[in-house]
């Protein structure tokens, strides 16, 4: 792709901790050998500071520049970046949505990487693309949005799955119940035996505090501490690294920790109202935990049964039942199929499928696109000839 003669657009979807980090390393050094500069779009500042250091550790024996833009730094230190930036003494630069503001202008722009594609919404993608010129975009992502996932399987974007699971990795189990003290204790209580540490995601910043006391009351020697994006920059890194250290064994938390969080020794998550979650966000959330050689559990807890839309026991049934490693790439089809698939040329990320069903559209996509690549007309009142095969035994 980034030797053809046209800017590369491909998509890489590979489950969480598959491998698509490798995958835009590698592409960097290439960008970066090749003479041009390169941007990784992150959605939050904790993983644009992970990436970082990843990229350093990995590029250590090569004469390779890489610095991160993020609010953990000064203006002048934001400055500093911008500058070096265009004057082409930094290679790789890693950052949030600020890498796209107009201010900042790029010597020799060469490769684009959007990591975790689903958190970006359409118009930040499309000013990236603004400000691409020739450049090559990878983007990377667990459960591609129906727009994006309709586009590859139309064949108007590239697209790649990673569908080979790390060696020694298990399926995360995965459960939907309504909130029980006991249950949640005897999740607790197990994690914590085996000596592992535990995610409790409570996306509600007034309440997150009572939900943390909660949980001192169930288990009263355990340590429990609090993770939101409203905390101090300096308090939220050392709170992370903490966890990450095993210092503490539960980290009561917003969906901060959605993306790129890698924390081996955590192995329960209890993922609060997660009703109110898309699949995506789900599957990213429950992808936290599962990073080693450990059974991992994931715990969806509802408000009840009885109060869940059609849409969210869709969205719950599906995360419960595709368990198995690589699910991500099947449950962004049952997302395109539950909330249709945007507009190809438009804002929205996703559409109307429902009304014809998935199949359906996907043969009219398909039919439409082949005759367009033959050169032929379009007729949309042409009938469809399905083939129906009926087993008579």
């Amino acid at each position: 792709d980034m030797q053809s003669r046209r800017p590369m657009d491909r998509l890489v979807c590979g489950d969480v901790g598959f491998g698509k980090t490798e995958i835009a390393m590698r592409a960097a050094f290439l960008a970066v050998e090749s003479g041009k500069q390169v941007v990784i779009l992150v959605p939050t500042t904790l993983l644009a500071n992970q990436h970082l250091q990843s990229f350093k550790d990995r590029f250590i024996n090569y004469p390779i520049e890489i610095a991160a833009l993020s609010r953990f730094q000064t203006p002048k230190e934001q400055t500093k970046i911008k500058q070096q930036l265009l004057d082409g003494k930094i290679d790789i630069v890693i950052g949030t949505h600020k890498l796209i503001q107009g201010s900042i202008k790029y010597q020799k722009l060469g490769l684009i990487i959007i990591d975790e594609e689903h958190r970006f919404g359409v118009k930040q993608k499309e000013t990236l693309k603004k400000i691409r010129g020739q450049s090559d975009i990878l983007t990377m992502t667990a459960t591609p949005i129906p727009r994006t996932l309709n586009m590859a399987l139309g064949s108007l974007r590239e697209l790649s799955i990673i569908a080979t699971p790390p060696q020694g990795r298990s399926a995360i189990q995965t459960f939907v119940n309504e909130w029980n003290d006991d249950t949640i204790k005897e999740a607790c209580s197990r994690e914590l035996h085996r000596g592992g540490q535990i995610f409790v995601l409570h996306n509600d910043i007034d309440s997150i505090d009572n939900m943390a006391e909660n949980l001192k009351t169930l288990m009263p020697n355990i340590h429990v501490r609090i993770a939101h994006g409203q905390m101090p920059s300096r308090e939220l890194e050392r709170i992370m690294s903490d966890f990450y250290h095993g210092r503490f064994q539960i980290l009561v938390c917003t969906t901060i920790i959605e993306t790129g969080i890698d924390i081996p020794n955590a192995n329960t998550i209890i993922i609060n109202n997660a009703q109110n979650f898309g699949l995506a966000q789900l599957h990213q959330l429950r992808g936290r935990v599962g990073r080693s050689h450990h059974r991992a559990y994931a715990y969806l807890v509802i408000k009840s049964h009885q109060s869940l839309s059609a849409n969210a026991k869709k969205r719950l049934d599906a995360i419960e039942s595709l368990e198995e490693l690589g699910a991500g790439f099947m449950l962004a089809n049952h997302d395109l199929e539950i909330r249709g698939a945007g507009d190809l040329l438009g804002d929205n990320q996703s559409g109307k499928i429902s009304e014809i069903g998935f199949n359906l559209y996907h043969d009219l996509l398909k039919r439409t696109i082949d005759a367009m690549r033959a050169g032929k007309k379009i007729n949309l009142d042409d009938p469809i000839n399905h083939e129906i095969e009926i087993d008579t035994g």
